[in-house]
């Protein structure tokens, strides 16, 4: 064997053993070193860090038992296996996720099916009903897109399809599958989370009673560990007293957080004073705040009330942390509608629907964790809000009026009579405004120069000038977290649900979401601002060209094929088509 024939040998040997090492040594690496790589512009397989925490501190099975599965409308499908791809990304960073897809609508008994249903939706999934056409036929569908999710004996369901009133379905979709990190994510934390935050609700300013509040408590309950508290001018209402040493002792916050919800009294300058160390304690504050008092109770008896401004006592409070509430009352085309008396048949009074303009829908527009992809949100008497100078304070306005709004200044009328006549669109062209605002930042304290001295630097006061790094959120209406009665029967209705136009809206899932965007400490709640585009084919080019692209793509690759092989075969007849050359003697 020549010395060539040996090198080459020797060194296509020395090659192969070099792979073989590399191979060897990644898969090494790689046994201790985990990692994935995502390629797609936005990010769309790659979690959170706050989810990977999560998840690579499961210490048991999280068991995900889907019910969205089955012989599915394209968009339902196109969820289903997006939920099944993010489930296989947690298990990626988690052996401990396990998950089930399960059709509700197998069973062929009609009877079991629908027990079946039933108790899908006594265990809290919602589900949707649905016209499809197939061949010709039209048929209903009930579909159950939503899951079951079970740790240590505890289960909590999890909604996986985002309603959303006056949207696109596709669009509705896709802000679904937007969600899907977030929202299953948050399953894991609530379900694993040994010990709950503790929340307040204030009262003993003319609040929302318990009963007007009973489902936002109830659904807050599975998260938070929640307390009605009344100030009563008493430090260890928001306070608890820890000793440091022998000589000193300090105040900590009892709560995570307070929810004001539509106080109608004014606060007494004590009470004031607890909730601003609160929140130089670093406490955070939900206001939900009326700066006007009008009520439907009053229009029930006559056709007019007057709407007229809400002296509660905290507008320099408000004023000292960043916003001015806004005396005046927002009228809105994109209104609710309401049941009007218009005749009566024998006995039977007779009721048509009229958009009221006071009762303004609220569509978020604004990509923020808080409202990112949330139903519309309805409103009551709703006011507008403005910031104002507050040095270290960041503000985010997070809701707005519809572009087609007005604001009327208190004390305003308030008459049925707006119905009867077509509105005057001139008039409403003030929007969009803004009625909700967080704030976020280090805050001054409101009692800065109104504490004596003496009393300023007494340790047992605990007085604070400036706050901790802090936020709070200001809605300029306490009817958001208002849940309706069922009148005939006298039961609560679910948050968001508007008994006369049988419509459920996002209410509860924003303030839970503004709770937990205060109270997160993981960063989970980021998770939501995330955005997938959405790349939708043009429908109309679609039907016109759809021919033409369908031979398109057929014949394309197979020209390609054959031009491949024609240049091919050119080039190697080429080749060996050269003379070889003659060896000299």
């Amino acid at each position: 064997m020549s010395d060539r024939k040996k090198n080459i040998k020797r060194g296509n040997i020395t090659g192969l053993a070099l792979g073989i090492a590399i191979v060897v040594l990644l898969n090494i690496i790689a046994a201790f070193i985990f990692t994935r790589f995502d390629l797609t512009a936005e990010k769309r397989y790659s979690l959170a860090p706050a989810t990977k925490k999560l998840l690579k501190k499961l210490d048991d099975v999280v068991f995900f038992k889907v019910y969205l599965y089955g012989d599915l409308p394209p968009g339902f499908q196109r969820l289903s296996n997006e939920t099944r791809e993010m489930l296989d990304e947690f298990r990626a960073y988690s052996d401990n996720i396990q998950y089930e897809f399960v059709d509700p609508s197998e069973n062929p008994n009609a009877k079991d099916r629908n027990d079946a249903y039933r108790l899908l939706v006594e265990q809290g999934l919602q589900p949707t009903d649905l016209r499809v056409n197939k061949k010709g036929e039209s048929s209903q569908l009930i579909i159950f897109p939503g899951a079951i999710v079970s740790y240590h004996g505890k289960e909590i369901p999890v909604q996986l399809l985002m309603a959303q009133l006056q949207q696109d379905p596709n669009k509705v979709l896709n802000n679904s599958i937007q969600s899907l990190e977030y929202n299953l994510a948050s399953v894991i934390k609530n379900l694993t989370t040994a010990i709950k935050p503790r929340l307040a609700i204030i009262e003993g300013q003319g609040e929302l009673n318990e009963l007007e509040s009973i489902d936002l408590q109830n659904s807050l309950s599975e998260f938070y560990n929640v307390d009605r508290v009344t100030l009563n001018k008493k430090i260890n209402s928001l306070a608890i007293r820890i000793k440091t040493d022998s000589t000193h002792d300090v105040l900590i916050n009892k709560y995570r957080a307070i929810i004001i919800a539509k106080p109608t009294k004014p606060f007494d300058e004590r009470d004031k004073f607890l909730i601003d160390q609160f929140i130089m304690r670093g406490g955070k504050v939900l206001w939900l705040i009326d700066p006007v008092f009008a009520s439907m109770d009053s229009l029930q008896k006559y056709n007019s009330t007057i709407g007229i401004p809400n002296d509660i006592n905290l507008e320099d409070m408000l004023f000292n942390y960043g916003v001015r509430l806004n005396i005046n009352l927002v009228q809105d085309m994109n209104a609710l509608p309401i049941p009007v008396k218009t005749g009566q048949i024998g006995n039977q009074p007779q009721f048509d629907y009229f958009k009221w303009y006071f009762f303004p829908v609220l569509m978020p527009t604004i990509n923020h964790p808080v409202v990112n992809g949330l139903n519309a949100i309805k409103t009551e008497f709703i006011s507008t809000l403005d910031t104002v100078m507050a040095p270290g304070v960041k503000k985010t306005f997070l809701l707005e009026t519809s572009p087609y709004a007005r604001a009327i200044n208190a004390p305003a009328l308030i008459d049925l009579e707006i119905l009867k006549n077509e509105p005057d669109e001139r008039m409403f062209n003030k929007g969009p405004m803004p009625v909700a605002v967080l704030l976020e930042g280090e805050f001054n304290s409101s009692f800065l120069y109104r504490i004596p001295p003496e009393l300023a630097g007494n340790p047992s006061l605990g007085f604070r000038a400036k706050s901790k790094p802090t936020k709070m959120i200001v809605m300029a209406d306490g009817d958001i977290a208002k849940n309706q009665f069922h009148y005939s029967q006298g039961y609560p209705l679910p948050l968001g649900y508007d008994q006369y136009t049988k419509q459920s809206f996002g209410n509860k899932d924003l303030v839970l979401n503004v709770v937990n965007y205060l109270c997160d400490d993981s960063g989970l709640i980021s998770v939501r601002s995330r955005e997938l585009k959405l790349r939708m084919l043009d429908s109309a080019r679609v039907a016109k060209q759809r021919l033409f692209w369908q031979i398109f793509n057929i014949l394309l690759p197979v020209f390609l094929i054959v031009l491949f092989g024609i240049v091919k075969y050119r080039l190697r007849k080429r080749a060996f088509a050269r003379p070889i050359p003659k060896k000299k003697s």
